[in-house]
């Protein structure tokens, strides 16, 4: 990932809003000479009294005079200011957009390896501090320096004595900062980087409450809670304590413009160089000077703000993407082969066959027929299936769909050609009808009801109270497992695609609906190319193919009586899994026999 300025990620990110931006600046610069006509008009007053030259009308002349400059200050600054914030906003939300889209486009892997707790903090909370000192520092800032420099300039006009002992103040506060600013970028990393742990913690914590509770680990589970934030606290505590002496010095020194001013002014005017009315105008100019640059001591803090989440922001949107291809293929069928593919989540491990989750997969899944995949948790089951998706590209070798390898067809096109339900479905908090619907967005209401009906989902779902109707709740927690399961069975339905994956989809079905789901899986993938990937050995008994995975490598391949005759591994897979159907049927039994009893 190479990488980029702070500025020129802004600048790329400011490409809609330019004109805005520069309008802004504009107004802004507007503003600050409006905010020098009242020290001009100060200054003709105190003129007129010292000359003995004061009349009615030349007071109320330059007071007019003043009061405009000062309608033009605050008129101009308000405008620049709005559009500013129009921009900010804008470039804040371009930055959000931006970054959503990667996490689309690249790797699974790249996403799953980061904690939610950082990608939420970038995208938020990160992000968000650009608003505050992009809005102000663009405009406000360019306008701080060009009012220092103005000012300074007419101090030099009337005496650069003067104007060298306005910057006195200036150059002590500047030494102190100075010595701050030696830590500050080190300081200011690890301070990001216990900000980053810490929302990771909270998350985290929060998202598995509902464990911690169920196994009463609330004590322990908050100890680590409690001390990521002590930690910290502790940080940020230590860094003001290391740097409160020198900070506030400087903040006290850098205003005090006068420590320069009005000794010198007063030994100026004392030799006769400086009349009252030019001593006085210094004095009042260089507390114009001190307000511009204290601003500034304000944008440092700012710029860094801005660099460290622009850098954050940017680990992301700089993420390469999975490669893709733009031109449509023309597929003809849908018979899947696997050539030598060998995947290891660490690239440089994938010569070692210990440490890659594939190896050397040969396979040949034709159109129209079931293939289940079984083995042992680890044993490369699901990570077979996300390579077809491309979730991940394979290491080695290729995935081919109707003779074209799977990185030549558009992702658009692969993911439209694909339905893939999990054990893990995710629904959003919205109705059931549209949860239904995002397997096929321009289906009507009917049509998503003949596939909840196909699912078996339609039944329960008319009896909630709003019934399709009825909103799914955070993450769909307002459903059971089984029945989220039979929503995303109603989206791969709704969808239609030829190629249907089912990781573990059945789960959590209950053995009441199981014998439904079977069938609305069948109707589901009639005529289509199926791969479903399973531990209940009962679900894909009828397969065309069962291929037997151990430690990413193919075991065995063949029907289900095949494999029973040839395969010992199978065979006791097979006994295990019958076996434990027949403790839970006599569990359920000698329970439905105590409740009798207890009648």
């Amino acid at each position: 990932m190479k990488k980029k300025n702070w500025l020129s990620i802004v600048s790329f990110y400011a490409k809609e809003c330019k004109v805005k931006l520069v309008v802004s600046v504009f107004f802004a610069i507007i503003s600050v000479f409006g905010g020098i006509v009242p020290y001009m008009a100060v200054y003709r007053i105190f003129k007129l009294f010292f000359d003995g030259a004061q009349t009615v009308d030349n007071i109320i002349l330059w007071s007019g005079i003043g009061l405009a400059g000062y309608v033009v200050k605050v008129a101009f600054h308000g405008f620049s200011t709005v559009l500013s914030h129009i921009s900010a906003y804008k470039i804040l939300e371009s930055i959000r957009l931006s970054i959503c889209d990667k996490l689309m486009k690249v790797p699974l892997g790249v996403v799953l390896n980061e904690s939610a707790g950082k990608i939420k903090n970038t995208i938020i909370d990160r992000v968000e501090t650009i608003e505050l000192p992009l809005a102000h520092m663009i405009p406000e800032s360019l306008s701080n320096l060009v009012l220092s420099i103005c000012v300074l300039i007419y101090l030099i006009s009337i005496d650069w004595r003067m104007a060298l002992a306005s910057l006195i103040s200036v150059f002590i506060g500047g030494i102190a900062y100075g010595i701050v600013m030696k830590t500050y970028n080190k300081k200011y990393d690890d301070y990001m980087e216990s900000s980053n742990y810490v929302n990771g913690v909270i998350v985290e914590y929060i998202e598995g409450i509902q464990v911690i509770k169920a196994f009463n680990q609330s004590a322990k589970s908050y100890e680590k809670f409690e001390s990521a934030v002590k930690e910290f606290k502790n940080y940020t505590l230590d860094w003001f304590r290391s740097t409160w002496k020198l900070v506030n010095f400087a903040s006290s020194a850098l205003p005090t413009s006068l420590l320069g001013t009005l000794p010198i002014g007063l030994y100026l005017y004392i030799k006769g160089s400086l009349d009252p009315a030019e001593l006085t105008m210094c004095l009042l100019l260089s507390l114009g000077i001190v307000g511009a640059l204290t601003n500034f001591t304000i944008l440092v803090n700012d710029l860094k703000a801005i660099q460290f989440a622009l850098r954050d922001a940017y680990e992301y949107v700089g993420i390469d993407e999975l490669p893709n291809v733009s031109k449509e293929m023309k597929l003809n069928s849908y018979n899947i082969e696997f050539n030598d593919v060998s995947f290891s989540y660490d690239d440089e491990k994938v010569n070692d066959e210990s440490k890659s989750a594939l190896s050397d997969i040969n396979l040949n899944l034709r159109e129209g027929q079931f293939t289940a995949f079984v083995g042992a948790s680890g044993s490369g089951k699901s990570t077979i299936a996300r390579m077809l998706v491309r979730f991940w590209d394979v290491t080695k070798g290729e995935i081919k769909i109707d003779g074209v390898n799977i990185k030549d067809i558009p992702i658009e096109q692969l993911m439209d050609s694909i339905s893939y339900v999990t054990q893990d479905n995710f629904l959003f908090n919205c109705s059931l009808m549209e949860n239904i619907r995002l397997g096929n967005i321009g289906a009507s209401d009917k049509e998503v009801i003949r596939a909840s009906k196909a699912a078996c989902c339609h039944e329960f779902i008319e009896k909630l109270d709003n019934k399709y109707e009825t909103a799914a709740g955070e993450a769909g927690g307002k459903l059971s497992g089984g029945e989220k399961q039979r929503i995303a069975i109603a989206r791969a339905i709704l969808k239609n695609a030829p190629i249907i994956i089912l990781d573990e989809a059945t789960a959590f079905t209950d053995p009441e609906n199981e014998d439904k789901i079977q069938k609305s899986i069948a109707e589901l993938t009639k005529g289509k190319t199926l791969l479903v990937i399973a531990h209940r050995l009962s679900t894909i008994k009828n397969a065309d193919n069962i291929v037997i995975l151990d430690n990413g490598k193919i075991k065995d391949i063949g029907t289900h009586d095949e494999l029973l005759s040839k395969s010992s591994m199978y065979k006791n897979m097979w006994d295990a899994h019958i076996g434990s159907k027949h403790w839970a049927a006599s569990s359920s039994k000698s329970n439905d026999s105590e409740v009798q009893l207890s009648v």
